[in-house]
């Protein structure tokens, strides 16, 4: 299948080489023309616009994949497309964007005849090599279109023992990806995912600063421990209720360097957190933990402590996210 991939960045680049070694033909675009030639290198074709793009995308209907950060430069592209295609085209916003932009988009395109599918994508830089998980709104049939697309991204069934019960249901889900609903519900529930990401997170983070701060002066000394904190990750790993990804990745950050120095403990937030509690307040749900994680992250910008340390460490390693330059 034919698809255009705007946007080359961390996980535009990945996807566009997941897609191409399942054998699909990406025509691709980024203003950065490095970006773009070295993906023309392994086969994809090099397009020096958008407009250069939607010439070379010859199969109908068309279909594009929009992976730039939530905001300006996603409106600006998404309204740019819709003056370039054609009844029945079909745009995919893969990144982050809120889900009410999704709704005003999906109306507004729909006014041109043009289809709009928001797809909430979870893997970061490791989604090369695992797969994305893929959470998907918006027209059902150019979803269904689509669905040679999200099935080479997605991970597939792997190793994971299938749930009891489950008979009878969309199969696709056990391979990663499910189709949420309307316009805006794949990324609502890829908005939530992403708030639950910050209270896990910060349990970790702060049980590690716990571990680490039983060797201090303000603990009695017969009480005092020196624990190996990437020793106690790995341990959790293997048959602890708490095993996961993130705690994998705490590992390995750990073993590395059981200090994190390589951080200064600035935790930033990507918008995610903070649409999650404000949805939150409109239904009237109790969120604590969550709201408490994403207030520590602001905290974090002043006051720096080995849980936010911890947290940054998570960051870079799941999705190569860097701390602001320090000064």
């Amino acid at each position: 299948m034919q698809i255009g991939i705007i946007g080359l960045g961390r996980m535009g680049g990945n996807i566009t080489r997941r897609l191409m070694k399942a054998g699909h033909k990406c025509v691709i675009f980024d203003v950065n023309a490095k970006a773009r030639e070295g993906l023309a290198k392994d086969g994809a074709v090099d397009a020096g616009a958008l407009e250069d793009m939607v010439k070379k995308l010859s199969e109908k209907p068309r279909a594009l994949w929009v992976m730039l950060p939530a905001g300006k430069i996603t409106e600006d592209t998404v309204k740019h497309l819709s003056g370039l295609l054609e009844p029945d085209d079909i745009i995919i916003d893969g990144g982050n964007s809120f889900y009410k932009d999704d709704i005003r988009r999906a109306k507004e395109l729909a006014a041109k005849r043009i289809r709009y599918v928001d797809c909430g994508t979870s893997g970061g830089v490791w989604g090369l090599e695992r797969g994305y998980c893929m959470m998907i709104g918006g027209d059902r049939d150019a979803a269904d279109h689509l669905d040679p697309i999200f099935a080479a991204l997605a991970p597939g069934r792997g190793s994971i023992p299938a749930t009891p019960g489950r008979q009878g249901r969309d199969p696709r889900v056990e391979q990663g990806y499910m189709y949420c609903g309307p316009a805006g519900s794949g990324h609502f529930v890829k908005m939530v995912h992403n708030g639950i990401e910050y209270g896990l997170m910060q349990a970790f983070a702060e049980g590690f600063d716990i571990l680490r701060n039983v060797n201090t002066p303000a603990v009695p000394e017969n009480r005092r421990y020196k624990l190996d904190l990437a020793d106690v990750a790995e341990v959790w790993r293997r048959g602890s209720v708490v095993s996961s990804w993130l705690l994998d990745l705490s590992a390995i950050a750990l073993a590395e360097d059981a200090d994190l120095r390589e951080f200064s403990g600035h935790v930033e937030d990507s918008g995610e957190g903070r649409w999650t509690i404000q949805a939150a307040i409109e239904q009237a749900v109790p969120a604590e933990v969550l709201s408490a994680a994403l207030y520590t992250r602001f905290r974090s910008r002043q006051d720096h402590t080995f849980a936010e340390k911890i947290l940054s460490a998570m960051r870079k390693q799941f999705g190569g996210h860097q701390e602001p330059p320090k000064g």
